[in-house]
């Protein structure tokens, strides 16, 4: 259960304290709401799009009900469209199937990254000489 002081805080942030929050255990409560506060509404390097964009992903990746209907709904606060939204849930689908299968062969992860290297060294030449070309 949350202190007075972060319950009040909570009330003043989200209208209620969600029910969840309430089942959060001693001493955990007050610090998790202040990571949820900070990482969902304070200033960070990602905008709210951008945080509710991988929040949406991720709770698609990992098949949480609750975590695809808050990280929605938060998306279509910051104005991300239905079709962004389903992309995005796409490329967390494809991303999870991708890993399912250099996990499953054991890909050697030194020559992974190696390989990734190279391809990112090619597709930054490439580039540059499309902007060269213009």
């Amino acid at each position: 259960m949350v202190s007075t002081e972060t319950r009040t805080e909570i009330e003043r942030s989200l209208g209620q304290v969600p029910s969840w929050m309430e089942d959060l255990a001693e001493p955990a409560s007050d610090h998790s709401w202040g990571i949820f506060r900070d990482l969902t509404f304070g200033e960070t390097e990602l905008s709210p799009r951008e945080k509710a964009l991988v929040g949406v992903g991720v709770a698609a990746a990992t098949k949480c009900p609750y975590c695809v209907h808050f990280h929605k709904e938060e998306a279509r606060l910051a104005d991300v469209t239905e079709a962004e939204l389903e992309e995005t849930v796409t490329l967390a689908g494809s991303t999870q199937y991708f890993s399912t299968i250099l996990h499953g062969n054991q890909v050697d992860l030194d020559d992974f990254v190696s390989e990734t290297s190279e391809i990112v060294e090619y597709l930054e030449e490439q580039e540059a000489a499309q902007a060269g070309a213009d």
